[in-house]
This record gives C-alpha cells, structure tokens and sequence, in this order.
C-alpha cells in the first residue's frame, strides 16, 4: 500500500459523486410537513369541492382527499413512501410516483406498485363551517 495522498481527480470525482447523491436525496424529499403528513393544520377550502366518491389531488399540500359517501372524507399523505417523493400524476384512482414509479390507490393508499412497500400515510380530516381542515388537531 502506497503513503501518497490520493490523486486530486481521485479526490474530485468522489466529491462529484457525493455532491449528485445529495441532490438526488433532496429531489426526492422536497416540500413541507413530514415523511407522513401536514405537521399542522390545513385548510383545504370548501368541502363540497371534493365529489361524491371522488378524489380531489391538493397538490400544494400533499393531500389526497376522497369523498367515499356524502358526509365521509378519507385524506391522504401524497408523498411516496419509498423515497418520500410527491405524487405527480392521478389517473382515475391511482397515484403515480414520478421517482421510481411506484403505483398507489387513492382512495385507500394501498401500494398498488413497487418499489414502495407501504401504504400512503392516513392524515385526519374534518369538516369545519363547511370546510376541509386536514392535519393533526391543534387544541389550544
């Protein structure tokens, strides 16, 4: 084994590779709130903007929310559980992963495809006054 420092190319290129490994870590962790939901409550507007057995995508937020009967609201945490990235396509009732394609129902979060092996995160909703508040309850 050789005392010589490593080659300054040697050096360059494994801090290269550290760099891009970062970036793809931040890529796919962007945006609020934790691994599993809205670290706060969130207004979600008028309740009546979610149809009868329906799903209606607040991409802005991360939330998927499902309207399984008139009076029932079902919410979701729209972020990948394999990597934590956001959902960027809804067709019809399956969410699609734009990092490594994993597949999921929106209305239940069940993994419909991997790479992902667990369901979406649950978040609690209710209606207030007539709107959608997701998130953990904040009682004074």
């Amino acid at each position: 084994m050789s005392d010589l420092p490593p080659a300054r190319r040697s050096v360059l290129r494994g801090a290269a590779l550290a760099g891009a490994a970062g970036l793809g870590l931040t890529a796919c962790s962007v945006g609020g709130g934790t691994s599993t939901g809205p670290d706060k409550p969130v207004d979600l507007g008028a309740a009546d903007a979610v149809p009868v057995g329906g799903v209606k995508y607040y991409r802005d937020e991360f939330l998927l929310v499902s309207r399984p009967s008139t009076d029932e609201y079902k919410a979701l945490w729209s972020r990948c559980t394999h990597q934590n990235c956001p959902l960027e396509k809804i067709e019809g009732k399956v969410g699609i992963c734009p990092c490594h394609g994993s597949r999921f129902d929106v209305t239940s979060g069940k993994v419909l495809h991997g790479p992902a092996d667990r369901p979406l995160s649950k978040v609690p909703v209710k209606v207030v006054g007539g709107k959608l508040i997701a998130g953990p309850d904040r009682k004074a």
